[in-house]
């Protein structure tokens, strides 16, 4: 069962992070209108859409497989009494009911509302109520006294900015498709490439600032030496090695490849090859913050080394 965990975990993970991130992207990121609007897309929504209805099914799903874990059998899970006590005596519980309800907001006002920013604006704080949820499942709730609070804030401001890249990833990888389909494909493509650079340092930064202070809650100075040693910490030099590489495809998008991309509009045949290479980049990095959410999933079920 705690393989079922930790795979119900992760997918959790990457759909609450699409779904506001991006959500967000087509309200900063792509026109307001014509035919390379976030409206105007055809998959938009309906990718949106299916990222909710994901995430509704995984978090009652990642409620009942980790109510049996709890519980200690499978049946259990399936007990109204026991059900109870988990959603009303356990964070954990709360937490999923919260994510539930709200994907499943997002998915039916994604279904009923015309495509468009009012759309998008709901589905980008549903999202982020689902995304900030996920802090209730982690370490970083668990923190006891004053400082808990801190450590509760540093862990959403961690998911949140972490949502709006990898959301946006999955909407640059889906737009690299489009940008095969014509030269206005191609300048909007651009113009959200542009556009994003900016965003992504801060959200680099503050990923960085949020990692430290989980860290020195999670780990404490003295820790780092022997992090290596235990299981905690080998996965979680991992899932730095994975960040780093994820910091350097952004930014050979943002500084080499992106500029050819500008340079190449005027010739279609560079800018395919120019786009095909900004799809590779983009879905190695896509996969690569997969991955890091699927080893994220993996730490918070594993007991940390806690600050003395």
């Amino acid at each position: 069962m705690e393989t079922g965990v930790v795979l119900l975990r992760w997918t959790q993970y990457a759909a609450s992070f699409v779904l506001p991130g991006g959500a967000l992207f087509a309200i900063y990121a792509l026109p307001a209108s014509g035919p390379a609007s976030a409206g105007t897309l055809e998959w938009t929504r309906r990718l949106l859409a299916w990222v909710a209805a994901l995430l509704v099914l995984a978090s009652i799903a990642g409620l009942l497989l980790q109510t049996a874990v709890v519980a200690g059998s499978l049946g259990a899970a399936f007990d109204p009494s026991i059900l109870v006590s988990v959603l009303t005596e356990m964070a954990m519980g709360a937490a999923s009911l919260v994510r539930a309800l709200a994907a499943a907001l997002a998915f039916l006002l994604l279904l009923v509302l015309r495509p468009g920013r009012g759309a998008w604006i709901a589905a980008a704080v549903l999202g982020a109520v689902a995304t900030a949820s996920m802090a209730w499942m982690g370490h970083g709730a668990a923190t006891e006294g004053a400082a808990g609070g801190l450590h509760l804030l540093a862990d959403i401001v961690h998911l949140i900015a972490a949502a709006v890249w990898v959301g946006a990833l999955a909407f640059f990888v889906m737009l690299a498709g489009d940008a095969r389909r014509g030269e206005d494909r191609r300048a909007a493509f651009h113009v959200a490439l542009a556009g994003f650079s900016g965003l992504g340092s801060g959200l680099v930064a503050a990923l960085v600032a949020s990692g430290l202070v989980n860290g020195w809650f999670l780990v404490g100075p003295s820790g780092w030496p022997g992090l290596v040693e235990t299981p905690y910490g080998r996965l979680l030099a991992l899932k730095l090695v994975l960040f780093a590489a994820m910091v350097a495809l952004a930014a050979a998008n943002r500084f080499r490849l992106t500029p050819a991309l500008r340079v190449a509009l005027a010739d279609p045949a560079k800018a395919g090859a120019t786009v095909d290479a900004l799809r590779r980049s983009l879905l190695l990095e896509f996969g690569a913050g997969l991955a890091v959410l699927g080893l994220v999933a993996w730490l918070g079920r594993l007991a940390p080394i806690t600050a003395q």
